[in-house]
């Protein structure tokens, strides 16, 4: 299952769901480390990666005088103003220019009233004149006298426009400075707003900051715990050669199950668990299991042959072993019992099994992998088991991860007697 992950750089999103926090760590350090080592090889035959370096273009920062790229800061440089008074002579402008502005359009609509208002009046004037002209004398003295009152009342009306126009200017400076200020005070209640605003941004850009912090700290914690577990392996002398390790116990007969450099003798499986070419017909397990029946059928053609789910030295079944079940039972199994209470379940995801186990902080389901002739938590442990039951005790003794601190203590029973497994052992 993991080559096929690496191989293809893809893992299905509901699988991984199925792993926890330090599983898709090590998963995700295991496919970088993958990357890496294909980016190396393809660099290694790309003709031009042996192209001299300095026939390489690049780019060179200016420096300053302390050795670090050269970076000039708004209000830090000498002679430059501080900051805030920037920032405040800008909002003043920007008050100003606004206002001022408000003020030319409240001006043009003023002026222009002004005007309609005058015009209108002296219209009014010369149409009364001209009605009132045919009624009185034509002798030179009333009209020289009539033309002198009309001088006269446009004068008048002149100088009211004026003295208007000028009511009207004052009223629009007034307006001006009135509005310059209000917009003044605006733009600083903004900038309050904004800095409120940026006080709550550089709160999240913390919690962001120490989130990411926390996952490098477990992709760290992962790494360390990769190494660790590899190097571990090695100790114990579990590292790969199990091929055909179970072709030969079963072959031959021998019963006989290698762990710690020690045999141990094992009982023969049941009779109907063994494989029967007469019988039945070749199966060609698909990548992942598509149905119920696969599931069963797969294990009992070839987990039973490999004493999956059974004790070490017995035929008894194991009592941490409780063939199908869902995650929500088993957490429903495991919910009130002490931490480090443990049942194996099969998977529904993978060709292998779920170890789920009660931490003080909750509960913990670790994929087992067993699609090949041995047995291995996916991610995470780099230790490769002859047995489920090597698995299980193995980690009894060692933690499953340092950073969880995982020990496997007391099996978690069937509550049913006889327990159902759903068919495994039919």
């Amino acid at each position: 299952m993991m080559q096929r992950i690496l191989q293809d750089m893809y893992i299905e999103p509901d699988l991984l769901a199925e792993l926890n926090e330090e599983q898709k760590q090590i998963l995700f350090y295991k496919i970088r480390e993958e990357q890496v080592r294909r980016w190396n090889e393809r660099e290694r035959r790309d003709p031009s990666h042996d192209v001299k370096k300095s026939d390489r273009r690049g780019i060179q920062w200016l420096l300053g005088s302390d050795g670090d790229v050269w970076v000039w800061v708004m209000g830090e440089a000498p002679g430059d103003k501080p900051f805030e008074d920037i920032v405040e002579k800008l909002m003043e402008e920007r008050a100003r220019k606004q206002a001022q502005r408000e003020a030319q359009e409240l001006r043009r609509v003023k002026e222009a009233e002004i005007e309609k208002k005058f015009r209108d009046a002296m219209a009014k004037e010369k149409a009364r004149f001209v009605a009132e002209k045919w009624k009185e004398e034509t002798d030179d003295r009333k009209a020289a006298k009539q033309e002198e009152e009309e001088d006269r009342i446009r004068e008048e009306l002149k100088k009211c426009e004026e003295v208007e126009r000028q009511r009207g200017e004052e009223e629009i400076r007034q307006t001006e400075e009135r509005r310059a200020k209000e917009l003044y005070i605006s733009l600083k209640q903004e900038e309050k707003r904004s800095e409120r605003d940026d006080k709550e941004w550089q709160e999240q850009l913390r919690r962001s900051k120490a989130a990411d912090e926390e996952m490098k700290c477990k992709a760290r914690r992962a790494r360390d715990e990769y190494k660790r577990q590899s190097l571990r392996a090695i100790e114990k002398g579990l590292v790969a050669g199990l091929s055909g390790l179970f072709h030969k116990t079963h072959l031959n007969g021998s019963g006989h199950n290698r762990r710690h450099g020690t045999a141990t003798e094992h009982p023969s499986p049941p009779a109907e668990a063994s494989h029967s070419s007469g019988a039945s017909s070749v199966w060609i397990r698909p990548p992942r299991p598509n149905s119920r029946e696969s599931i069963i059928r797969w294990f009992k053609e070839e987990q039973r042959p490999r004493r999956a789910g059974y004790e070490r030295s017995s035929n008894t079944i194991a009592p941490w072993f409780h063939g199908i079940i869902s995650r929500q039972d088993s957490e429903a199994l495991l919910v009130n019992a002490a931490e480090g209470c443990f049942l194996v379940r099969v998977s529904e995801r993978i060709w292998g099994y779920t170890l789920s186990c009660r931490t003080t902080s909750g509960f913990k389901h670790f994929l087992i992998d067993a699609s090949g002739d041995y047995y291995s938590f996916l991610g995470v442990d780099q230790n490769r088991h002859a047995t489920l039951a090597d698995l299980i005790d193995f980690h009894k003794e060692e933690v499953i991860t340092t950073s969880g601190g995982e020990l496997l203590q007391d099996p978690c029973r069937p509550r049913s007697s006889p327990a159902d497994y759903g068919g495994l052992f039919q």
